[in-house]
């Protein structure tokens, strides 16, 4: 193993236990706020290193696996115990399961917004000609890249996916553009191929969307935008998966192992590159670790046993139909949820080291 394998892992475990210990701080910090007491809260895991201090009646402790964290609430599985987490009434408990993923999601939306604040946001609702293919229709009619696509046929262009269906609705037909060239507004007539070579498209051109420069706080809506998309697409994922839009091997379950796997490949992608830009490299790290706060935060609001979600899934009943389902029941159910997960946990840790992940290219 080299030097540079070893810092991989290290700041791998940094950053990842970073992202865990502040989802434990999410339950921390309602479950302080509802007044329900907390024994411990854990930097690591056990077994303990030395405790650090005291704070209003909340053992602060550092331990020796420097991975994540945890946050030991009083009675969590004692309603009788006052004060406790299963006594705490039903909103408190609600806000306080919610409390560790929702911290999740505002650190991917922070993470995000600070990518996007480096490199810019696009403005999607300008179309701008990145490229010209020589040879092609749009270089014959003097389109060039920079260019502002502003009308087509006299109908306003909004999007790119709106120039591309007037596009296909005219092949063979000429096509009235108004453009702006070098911030001055000209009409060019273009006629898009009904058969274009491999690659290059009806009028030859690659498009895209000018980038306007914005600083974080502006970038902050774009962030939670991000995060929001991410949550879309887990939520579509097995609906994509039954209709056969994405393959099985691309929705497999990963272990930390896989995900270092694919952290190390984010890490060094490009790097044997000469035009290698080691701005956007650490750009590429902080967006896949945004992705991983996100995807954690998202996936522990899922209705399972052990997870947040399997312990909001118990309350639900006591919210809409004021019953609270029996304590040993609930506490039954975790535990059983709990091994189940820790098996599927291991099998996919095996399958993650026998067969690694590996990014397409």
């Amino acid at each position: 193993m080299n030097l540079d394998t070893i810092i991989s892992i290290i700041e791998f475990i940094l950053a990842l236990g970073t992202i865990i210990l502040l989802h434990e701080l999410g339950h921390f910090i309602i479950g302080r706020l509802c007044k329900i007491d907390v024994e411990e809260f854990g930097i690591g895991y056990p077994p303990r290193l030395f405790k650090l201090f005291t704070w209003k009646g909340t053992l602060f402790t550092l331990n020796w696996i420097p991975f994540g964290g945890f946050c030991r609430f009083k009675g969590e599985e004692e309603p009788e115990n006052n004060g406790g987490l299963a006594s705490a009434n039903k909103w408190a408990k609600l806000g306080t399961f919610l409390g560790g993923p929702f911290m999740n999601l505002i650190l991917a939306s922070v993470l995000f917004a600070f990518v996007i604040s480096q490199i810019g946001s696009p403005q999607t609702n300008i179309i701008e000609v990145k490229e010209v293919v020589t040879g092609s229709p749009a270089a014959f009619a003097g389109l060039s890249a920079g260019d502002i696509i502003l009308e087509a046929n006299s109908q306003k262009v909004i999007s790119a996916d709106l120039l591309t269906t007037i596009t296909h609705q005219n092949l063979g037909k000429e096509i009235t553009l108004l453009i702006e060239h070098s911030n001055q507004q000209v009409k060019i007539q273009i006629t898009p191929r009904v058969n274009p070579p491999d690659g290059e498209g009806p009028m030859g051109v690659t498009l895209g969307y000018p980038i306007q420069t914005i600083n974080f706080f502006q970038a902050v809506p774009n962030g939670l935008q991000t995060t929001v998309q991410i949550g879309e697409q887990l939520l579509m994922l097995p609906i994509m998966l039954i209709r056969g839009q994405v393959d099985t091997s691309q929705a497999r379950l990963i272990s930390p192992l896989g995900i270092y796997d694919i952290y190390a490949q984010v890490r060094t992608e490009g790097t044997q590159s000469p035009n290698y830009d080691p701005k956007i490299g650490f750009l590429n790290i902080v967006s896949f670790f945004g992705m991983i706060s996100a995807a954690l935060g998202f996936s522990n609001l899922l209705p399972i046993p052990a997870l947040d979600g399997g312990h909001i899934l118990f309350i639900l009943p006591e919210i809409f139909l004021n019953k609270k389902v029996p304590a040993k029941f609930e506490n039954m159910v975790q535990s059983i949820g709990f091994t189940v997960l820790l098996v599927i946990m291991a099998y996919v840790f095996i399958q993650d080291f026998i067969n690694p992940v590996i990014l397409p290219k």
